[in-house]
């Protein structure tokens, strides 16, 4: 894996969708897992959060949002690319098909790599989603494994959040999971006065938990960008 030398200023661009993206106050407690991750590494790491509500891979550079992106990358900087949710949907605008998506994500390991940066793949992290026997459901099965097959042609690293993330709210179980999801009663939260009950984005809570499990993963993969994580 990369290796990044001591002290060396590097740049950490996250580039995805509303799970991921920063949020505006008038959202909040909605939280993207992009917000705390930012404060895992030290000084010498800027994450600089680029990812947007509403964006597949097609939208996200049709829009012009990955070539500022690619050339503001410098050697040893990462990209931490998650797509999915936007991408699979096929009455959502920002549809792309099976083949379109791959090859977008080629497109942004390849351009990351030529200006000597580091690519890593992560797969969509999982919806809130149980059957009547409160088994967590599948909802990325046919996308989230287009990730790891690019990952794997493209011998790049790989976060499987959907499966990490999956097995996070499997322990927690159908009720408990509640807690990182928006999830409020009518008058709980004066930007929600008639209530929320979304099983897709997160709250504070929730997009803590699911930035640990990003942040798990690089270091159980070696990959060098953990090396700069803040020693607690």
């Amino acid at each position: 894996m990369s290796l990044i030398p001591a002290g060396r200023p590097i740049t950490v661009y996250l580039v995805g969708d509303s799970t991921m993206s920063v949020k505006q106050t008038r959202y909040y407690p909605e939280a993207g897992w992009g917000m705390p991750f930012v404060y895992f590494f030290d000084e010498g790491v800027k994450v600089d959060n680029r990812a947007m509500n509403g964006r597949s891979t097609r939208t996200f550079i049709e829009e012009g949002r990955w070539q500022p992106v690619a050339d503001s990358l410098r050697e040893g900087d990462y990209v931490l690319i998650q797509f999915g949710h936007n991408d699979e949907v096929k009455t959502k605008k920002s549809y792309v098909d099976e083949a379109g998506f791959q090859q977008n994500l080629v497109r942004f390991i390849e351009e990351t790599r030529a200006k000597k940066a580091y690519p890593v793949l992560i797969t969509p992290v999982a919806r809130r989603s149980f059957d009547a026997d409160g088994k967590i459901q599948e909802t990325h099965a046919v996308y989230a494994q287009l990730v790891r097959d690019v990952a794997a042609a493209q011998q790049a690293p790989l976060i499987d959040l959907d499966k990490t993330s999956q097995a996070l709210l499997q322990k927690m179980g159908p009720e408990n999971s509640k807690m990182l999801f928006l999830h409020m009663a009518p008058g709980e939260h004066p930007n929600y006065p008639e209530g929320k009950e979304d099983n897709t984005h997160f709250n504070e809570l929730g997009a803590r938990k699911m930035a640990e499990l990003v942040l798990a993963d690089l270091k159980a993969q070696k990959i060098g960008l953990a090396d700069r994580v803040v020693k607690y």
